[in-house]
């Protein structure tokens, strides 16, 4: 089988393409960054070089694919981020119709099911209904829940205000390592034996913002860490004063305004899945805590 995965060798895309060429398969692997063909070759994979925005590179790297690995890159600098993932996303579409690939595993997320108000996870939305249009294609829509990666943004806040926060946390917020998400796609891979579309939510832990304040502060020995709740205007200053764009940090704050009134979350509650192996203590202890002290 031939396999083409999107997301270089980042988080999923690394232990992806390990675990495909383990069981044999060809893996031609898209990256943006030149330095990285190496790295990818390496491992035994093709390296594809070029930009997810060009349609016609991404139409050549899926050629002969048997399945695909869809993964929209974050992209931190964009002033329209929907319109960006939509451009990825039609990319994606005429990819695969020109090649006629008949399985994507796609990197979706929780909160996929809404289509409005979750602001980064919105154009998400719109790939899984574009995916369903395409006649012949089988789609597995991962829906992975919070990354626990994403808490690393605690570590400055802790060392300089001893606090942890967001504009959401008072209720469960359902959490997940990449690690997991990238065993749940190989597994599917591996598999290929989904029809249509289908959903997989994939979670690992599920932690108030309170207990996710002292389990990370408990590996850093600062247990009495408090996690306060912003206000949304609060939590879009500190992400401007932070950097970030005004597109950037409004749509983060949209995002927690949906997982504190829990609309985010409401569809992975209805069709709960058996939690996956990484739970907040193991990345606390493994990597917030190294990261922290570093």
């Amino acid at each position: 089988m031939h396999y083409v995965i999107t997301g270089s060798l980042g988080h999923t895309g690394k232990p992806i393409t390990e675990g495909l060429l383990k069981a044999g398969h060809t893996v031609t692997v898209l990256t943006s960054k030149a330095e990285n063909a190496a790295k990818i070759e390496a491992l035994g994979a093709i390296a594809a070089v070029g930009d997810l925005s060009d349609g016609d590179f991404v139409t050549k790297a899926f050629a002969d694919a048997d399945a695909v690995y869809l993964l929209i890159p974050p992209n931190m600098h964009v002033t329209d981020w929907r319109g960006y993932q939509n451009h990825i996303s039609d990319n994606f579409v005429a990819a695969i119709k020109a090649n006629d690939i008949r399985f994507a595993v796609m990197l979706s997320s929780i909160g996929a099911h809404k289509g409005q108000g979750t602001g980064p996870i919105d154009g998400l939305y719109d790939l899984e209904q574009k995916l369903t249009l395409v006649e012949g294609l089988n789609v597995k829509a991962l829906r992975p829940s919070y990354f626990m990666q994403n808490l690393f943004a605690m570590v400055g806040m802790v060392k300089g205000m001893g606090i942890m926060g967001s504009n959401f946390g008072d209720d469960k917020v359902i959490l997940v390592h990449t690690n997991d998400i990238a065993e749940a796609a190989l597994d599917e891979l591996l598999r290929l034996d989904f029809t249509r579309f289908q959903v997989r939510y994939v979670a690992g832990d599920e932690k108030t913002g309170a207990e996710i304040a002292q389990i990370l502060g408990g590996a850093i020995g600062r247990p009495e860490t408090p996690w306060i709740v912003f206000s949304d205007e609060q939590n879009t200053q500190g992400m401007l004063q932070a950097g970030l764009n005004n597109e950037i940090a409004t749509k983060y704050t949209e995002m927690g305004v949906a997982l504190r009134d829990g609309s985010m979350q409401a569809d992975y509650m209805a069709n709960r899945p058996t939690l996956s192996k990484t739970k907040l203590a193991d990345f606390a202890k493994n990597e917030f805590a190294p990261a922290f002290n570093a």
